[in-house]
């Protein structure tokens, strides 16, 4: 049930491909909630999509652009202003891939210009979007930017590969460039660790149907779905968590905080 949490603020999503997509169900539930927002991706993945169906169905608008490039984003946060009619209260950076992982090189033997590029789009993104938001001032007051994580940034998943250093890093510059936005802008900056998700990129890891069951089993409350992580995402959004800032909050059904469940351990018993 909507609450217009979001009534009359503006925003960017970045990275609705399908309606598997977090970003996908998040644009779905700001709608619903009474906000306004850009959609954009990168042209390449807007061909694989559906995005212009879901601007339809949201009433709002594409604008392509290269999260990588400094003139592109440029281009996006003008634009975005100049649609929406003010500054923007809310952005969600869900991007990630690495070139690693898609053509199955280990981690113990990437190819290094493929890691600096999935690096460059899964993490070096988030600072270059929020430098650009940052020095254009584009952002209101009390505003709220959130990027999508999951657990690698803490704890070893081998087959996750490279994307658990982009996630590490993506946190740190979460944390880093939260505190200038924080002090000089009143902006808040956060990341979501989110459960093992069946979006387009998730399913692409090595092994992640074993990722998710696994995870299913340890969490007390199950896997986080994607309506569930647009569902926090609204909450970061809305003005109840206006001193919520430099955090990684976890949205995992208490996967975390576990050691091993009576599932788990059932499972490797049954297998003796």
């Amino acid at each position: 049930m909507p609450y217009n949490l979001l009534k009359g603020k503006n925003g960017i999503i970045f990275g609705a491909l399908d309606g598997n997509s977090i970003a996908w169900q998040t644009a779905i539930r700001v709608h619903e909630e009474g906000g306004n927002f850009i959609l954009t991706n990168a042209p390449v993945a807007m061909r694989m999509g559906a995005i212009n169906d879901l601007a339809e169905e949201t009433n709002s608008q594409v604008i392509p652009a290269d999260a990588t490039s400094i003139e592109d984003l440029e281009n996006l946060i003008d634009q975005s202003i100049d649609i929406l009619g003010g500054k923007i209260d809310f952005v969600l950076h869900s991007i990630g891939m690495s070139v690693n992982v898609r053509k199955g090189k280990s981690y113990t033997d990437q190819n290094h210009s493929w890691t600096v590029k999935g690096w460059d789009v899964s993490a070096g993104s988030f600072h270059k979007l929020m430098q650009v938001l940052y020095k254009k001032d584009a952002m209101n007051e009390w505003g709220s930017i959130v990027a999508l994580s999951y657990m690698a940034a803490q704890r070893v998943f081998p087959d996750y590969n490279d994307m658990a250093d982009n996630k590490a890093y993506l946190e740190s510059i979460a944390r880093s460039f939260g505190y200038f936005f924080g002090r000089d802008k009143k902006v808040r900056v956060n990341t979501i660790s989110q459960s093992p998700t069946p979006t387009t990129a998730g399913k692409g890891v090595k092994g992640f149907d074993g990722f998710i069951s696994y995870a299913e089993k340890m969490s007390p409350l199950g896997n986080a779905t994607a309506l569930d992580c647009a569902n926090y995402t609204i909450t970061l959004f809305s003005d109840l968590t206006k001193r919520v800032t430099l955090q990684n909050l976890y949205n995992d059904g208490g996967f975390s905080n576990m050691g091993v469940s009576d599932a788990v351990m059932d499972m490797i018993d049954n297998q003796k």
